[in-house]
């Protein structure tokens, strides 16, 4: 187990950020942390990554990242946003430090990654584009042997042919069943095709830990035909909103072979179901809001 958490709790002052959630973790998985602004996300990466102190039970490759943080980070690899490294840093003077404090770092995989890009090795960080800044993190961190690889929203601010080109590159050039990929982001419909796993956390609380497998077995999205509106209601779905004039239902656990002849079924994308298990689907509007 790569990570696993049990009752993980980290309360600020008044504020509880993690509210004693429970993580498994396995190795070889592309688990994405999905969940809005202030959900507990952040709080629950820095405390896998053993910079803030907790309650509970955490250990993260079998280790206590409080206590044996030093240890820990020789096997994790981190970034955090596009914008992390010092500005005045020249990029050689970037693979020079990474080679300095990473014993498992190797350079000539680094330099092979940045060859396939535009960046120079005399150019400041300042001078980057956003893409290329991203381009040069995923040197650095692909070129380390690591067995945990967390990135907290690592594309933000980036369009989205630098976002594709990351996530792309990600999977080509890092990933294999023996490294772990834990990501946090808001671009859900782009990070949905490479998860293995998806964990929705929501005001410190998990609102959703399942394999794609499963979600895509759980969730039927249907949009019925006006005379089967009753008969699909009767199945009581956990969502239900107008599109172009036509009822859309939301199902979960329902088979779909209950809802043949009813409409139009198919697999509802992960940010249609984040949205509706969050509360926030502001789509509903006259029967669907009853329903």
């Amino acid at each position: 187990m790569i990570i696993e958490a049990k009752g993980l709790r980290k309360a600020y002052r008044h504020k509880v950020a993690v509210d004693g959630i429970d993580l498994r973790i396995e190795a070889g998985r592309i688990v994405g942390l999905i969940g809005p602004n202030g959900a507990g996300k952040t709080t629950t990466l820095e405390a896998i990554l053993g910079l803030v102190s907790y309650e509970g039970d955490l250990r993260v490759l079998g280790l206590d990242p409080w206590t044996a943080r030093e240890t820990l980070m020789r096997e994790v690899c981190f970034i955090a946003d596009v914008a992390l490294l010092p500005r005045w840093m020249k990029v050689r003077q970037a693979l020079d430090y990474v080679e300095g404090v990473h014993p498992r770092f190797d350079r000539a995989k680094a330099e092979q990654f940045l060859s396939k890009t535009d960046i120079q090795h005399k150019s400041r960080v300042r001078e980057l584009s956003k893409g290329m800044t991203a381009q040069l993190h995923l040197a650095l961190i692909m070129a380390i042997d690591a067995k945990l690889l967390v990135l907290d929203e690592p594309t933000l601010g980036l369009d989205i042919i630098y976002r594709r080109e990351f996530y792309i590159s990600l999977l080509n050039d890092y990933f294999d069943h023996n490294r772990t990929i834990l990501v946090t982001t808001h671009q859900v419909e782009e990070i949905q095709d490479i998860l293995t796993d998806v964990i929705f956390i929501d005001r410190g609380r998990i609102a959703l830990s399942a394999s794609m497998d499963d979600v895509q077995r759980r969730f039927v999205e249907l949009m019925a035909r006006p005379d089967c509106l009753e008969a699909a209601r009767a199945l009581r779905p956990m969502h239900e909103y107008l599109v172009m004039g036509r009822s859309v239902m939301l199902f979960d656990g329902v088979e779909r072979a209950a809802l043949e002849g009813l409409g139009d079924a198919r697999t509802p994308g992960l940010a249609d179901i984040f949205l509706v298990l969050m509360g926030r689907d502001r789509r509903v509007a006259g029967q669907g809001e009853a329903a």
